[in-house]
């Protein structure tokens, strides 16, 4: 395995494989070009002072276990609810919502995609507008969410 530091990030690459662990709270994306030389941009964030990890795949933005200082800075509790039952149905945005998860396990899946997005209990999620998707609800969804 080789290691590269850039800009006080550690990128570890093996097999092809690209793992970035960010001593700040910065966005980054590994990459390679064919002439072997690696770059590093932005895509994800990385907090090393709480448990938080925000990613963002296919368009969809999720921020695993945020703190409660952050749930509170956007008014988390104050957006309305919504749940529902494990089911499968198609969604649209008409406009970009973000929601935080009470309970519940959901893989996303956007239209022309075959591969998904999951999210549960914890993550609050933005997504853009304009995105149509599949819900697949495993688990019962119990969320707060706001549209912008």
């Amino acid at each position: 395995m080789a290691s590269l530091s850039v800009n006080g990030a550690l990128l570890s690459i093996e097999n092809k494989r690209y793992t970035c662990y960010c001593p700040r709270s910065e966005w980054w994306r590994s990459s390679s070009s064919s002439s072997r030389r690696y770059s590093v941009t932005p895509i994800i964030r990385c907090s090393a002072d709480t448990d938080s990890m925000a990613t963002q795949k296919l368009g969809i933005k999720v921020d695993r276990n945020p703190p409660e200082s952050r749930l509170t800075q956007l008014g988390v509790r104050n957006w309305p609810k919504w749940g529902c039952p494990p089911s499968k149905f198609p969604w649209t945005y008409s406009n970009k919502e973000t929601c935080y998860l009470l309970q519940g396990k959901v893989k996303v899946t956007p239209d022309g995609s075959n591969e998904s997005v999951e999210i549960g209990a914890g993550d609050l999620v933005e997504f853009p507008k304009g995105m149509s998707c599949t819900w697949d609800v495993s688990v019962a969804v119990d969320k707060h969410y706001n549209f912008s």
